[in-house]
């Protein structure tokens, strides 16, 4: 009897086990399987319910408690992927077809040759504050687009820690050289917008080929429509970078996190057109033209080469009296 009855016992907790299993198996079945991969939520529509994903964190500062931003993914996308190729295009395409127009038209010389007689066209304060911003823009440049191709071209060059060590004093040198090349574009523009305003010469100037054509002269006062436009274009980019730079310079002081990627985007937008403008000034001040790069470096100019290429500007000066005593040209001011 005590053997059937602990056979009885073992198939009924047999039993009884066996209707546990059948019971829990269906709920089971319900679950979906774990995948550590995936995530709980659908990361777009997370994304979409708020313009920014905040936790509860602690931080005494509010900004700091934002853990996700959308549209900083979209900064995040122009930043690694966008200004890169733009940059490049920019930058390269430009430097190629300067490298075309060279091959294509040489360096354009003085007509007549150079006559031995200087023209004064540049003061010394003039010049300095020329060099003071040409000199401050290409350390901005420099450290700036170190930012966009640095990782990419300088660092499997020269190794990390020598990288690190450069971006990192490119970074002060960025930010501390913004300084006198704001203030040199304010004396730049205080000293030459009066020689830079348009008028109807700077149409002839271009119906003339800009002095680019041998068998057609140009006629040009001070600066000609080309360096007008440099003039000009070189003012609102470096206003726009200024303005821009000095906003994450010192962030949060005038804007939210959202204005300071938009003025990310238009400073480095701006900075590489910048670029590319001042590459065409430095080509055609040195490889593109003989004569003109002695005009910023030791004040003075070739007398043909002022008649050649800024011909009412050499009459004027001629008219006062200042290159010793020279001959006055004719007229020079095209016809009609």
């Amino acid at each position: 009897m005590a053997g059937l009855a602990a056979r009885l016992r073992f198939i009924l907790g047999a039993l009884a086990v066996c209707g546990l299993i059948a019971l829990y198996a269906p709920a089971h079945a319900q679950r979906p399987l774990i995948d550590p991969d995936a995530s709980v939520v659908n990361e777009q529509t997370l994304l979409r319910q708020s313009p920014r994903i905040e936790g509860q964190i602690d931080q005494l500062d509010e900004r700091e408690r934002v853990l996700i931003q959308p549209a900083g993914r979209v900064w995040d996308h122009f930043h690694e992927v966008t200004l890169y190729w733009l940059g490049a295009i920019v930058i390269l395409g430009t430097l190629a077809a300067l490298a075309a127009a060279y091959v294509a038209l040489g360096r354009l010389r003085i007509s007549a040759g150079r006559s031995g007689r200087k023209v004064p066209r540049f003061k010394v304060f003039e010049r300095f504050v020329h060099w003071l911003t040409a000199v401050s823009f290409v350390v901005l440049g420099i450290s700036g687009l170190n930012i966009t191709f640095g990782k990419h071209l300088l660092l499997p060059l020269i190794g990390n820690d020598a990288f690190s060590a450069f971006s990192q004093a490119a970074k002060y040198a960025h930010n501390f050289t913004s300084f006198p090349f704001v203030l040199g574009l304010v004396l730049i523009v205080a000293i030459f917008i009066k020689d830079n305003i348009p008028d109807k010469i700077d149409i002839e100037w271009f119906r003339q080929g800009g002095g680019f054509i041998k068998s057609k002269h140009a006629p040009a006062r001070r600066f000609n429509a080309g360096e007008k436009l440099v003039f000009w274009g070189a003012l609102g980019a470096g206003a726009a970078v200024s303005v821009s730079g000095y906003l994450l310079l010192f962030p949060f002081y005038v804007t939210d996190i959202a204005g300071m990627q938009i003025a990310q985007v238009v400073h480095s937008v701006v900075a590489v057109l910048f670029v590319a403008l001042i590459l065409a000034h430095i080509y055609i001040g040195t490889l593109g033209m003989e004569g003109a790069f002695e005009a910023m470096w030791t004040g003075e100019v070739d007398f043909n080469w002022a008649n050649e290429h800024h011909d009412l500007w050499l009459e004027n000066e001629l008219a006062k009296g200042r290159p010793g005593g020279q001959p006055k040209l004719p007229s020079a001011t095209p016809a009609g």
